[in-house]
């Protein structure tokens, strides 16, 4: 069996750890981190050129299988995904991470976009710690009359807000630490993105401890009509029963 593993998440390199190497496994990813974490088995880096290109490479490749493992905010890559797997007659599964949903404390500010969000943190707070990553730092460009800390993977590369630092970490991340970065640069409002997860959300319990307002970019549609399931193991389960 060939498994095509769109990934580049967390889920998706377990995934591949539990398949490999009883099943052949391909990982591809975007490309968007300099140093990516590779999971074992094949890996390719880069995008197949929309769905079409999506399928003729499951056709070329003999793929048995395609698991739709990525960010919950690539929303592109899963619609490509769904396309390709029914043009070519494989099979496709979405692994999804559950969303996150506040509790008793929380002041929560949801959000459909990062334009959205960008006007919703500047009416809230002037000290901004911004986690929805660096591809979209241009959305809060405009924002002149606020400060920012930027956490990414990456150094993130203009236009971006005149004033701004930059944290260069990855996850998982600790609720000590988080707190500590609340308390060090005295933030009042933090922006992130619903992705999901333990690795990232102790940001979460940190601002409700600190009494924070958090703008929370609600994720965006998926194909409908594709099974979903929440963690790796679930899905090595459904491979296994095909």
């Amino acid at each position: 069996m060939h498994v095509l593993i769109l990934g580049g998440t967390t889920e998706a390199r377990r995934l591949a750890e539990l398949l490999h190497p009883a099943v052949r496994v391909t990982s591809s990813l975007a490309g968007r981190v300099a140093s990516p974490r590779l999971p074992p088995g094949e890996v390719r880096v880069g995008g197949f050129g929309g769905a079409e290109g999506l399928a003729r490479w499951l056709r070329e490749h003999q793929v048995d299988a395609v698991i739709d493992a990525t960010h919950p905010f690539a929303g592109t890559i899963s619609f490509h995904a769904a396309g390709a797997a029914a043009e070519a007659h494989v099979p496709l599964l979405a692994l999804r991470r559950p969303g996150w949903a506040p509790v008793e404390g929380d002041d929560w500010h949801p959000v459909a976009s990062l334009e959205e969000a960008a006007d919703r943190a500047g009416a809230l707070g002037r000290r901004i710690f911004l986690t929805t990553g660096r591809m979209g730092l241009a959305t809060f460009a405009h924002i002149a009359d606020a400060w920012f800390l930027v956490r990414s993977v990456d150094p993130p590369e203009p236009p971006f807000p005149p004033r701004m630092d930059v944290l260069l970490d990855r996850g998982p991340f600790t609720l000590d630490g988080e707190r500590e970065i609340l308390r060090r640069h005295a933030v009042d409002v933090l922006v992130t993105k619903d992705s999901g997860g333990a690795a990232t959300s102790p940001k979460l319990t940190a601002a409700r401890e600190a009494g924070l307002p958090v703008v929370v970019v609600r994720r965006p549609p998926v194909p409908e009509g594709v099974p979903v399931v929440a963690g790796p193991e679930e899905a090595a389960a459904w491979l296994s029963r095909r």
